[in-house]
């Protein structure tokens, strides 16, 4: 069992931005965060990404770790913030893609779906070429962070930043094209 003491001495070392003493706190709290995040998500994956994260964000407000009594419970705190945070935004882009294919499919046949995914191969068509096979690699061949870190020789956090642009950028195009395609489907229901 750590003492408080030991922990708060490790958590000040970590404040100074000693990363060895930062190593120790994610070895010794990693792996039960990522059980906890895994009973929220469902989802060993989306829990490994969360973890990542909690720790990069405590890592870069480190200066913040001198006022933390309980380290425990702030890591647990932050944890499930960040967990729910992931799971609204999961169901936001669900929603939107579902939404979205709704208004598609009303009155039309299936191959009407063919415009979205033409955009969608688009938008990835334009992507830069390490972003485009790192969506790629993640969607199609559902490869894992750090499986597509190991096949590029990049690290996971490039990965994953790499991935967000993608699949902001592919939002945006679908969302830029959409009020074309809406206009098309209307003008076709009542041509």
């Amino acid at each position: 069992m750590v003492t408080d003491n030991w922990e708060n001495n490790l958590l000040l070392q970590i404040a100074s931005g000693n990363q060895f003493a930062f190593r120790k706190l994610f070895t010794m709290h990693h792996q039960h965060l990522g059980n906890y995040i895994f009973r929220i998500t469902d989802s060993m994956e989306l829990a490994e990404e969360i973890v990542q994260d909690v720790f990069m964000k405590i890592w870069v407000n480190r200066e913040k770790l001198t006022d933390v009594r309980n380290f425990k419970a702030y890591l647990f705190v932050i944890s499930k913030n960040q967990a729910l945070n992931s799971l609204r935004k999961i169901m936001k882009e669900r929603a939107l893609i579902t939404n979205f294919e709704n208004i598609l499919n009303q009155d039309q046949e299936d191959n009407d779906l063919s415009e979205y995914y033409r955009l969608i191969d688009e938008a990835i068509d334009q992507l830069p070429p390490q972003q485009q096979k790192v969506y790629l690699l993640s969607r199609h061949r559902r490869l894992k962070y750090v499986e597509i870190s190991d096949e590029m020789n990049i690290s996971s956090e490039t990965v994953k930043k790499y991935l967000k642009i993608a699949n902001s950028s592919i939002i945006a195009h679908v969302r830029a094209n959409m009020e074309s395609i809406l206009l098309l489907l209307v003008l076709y229901k009542y041509l």
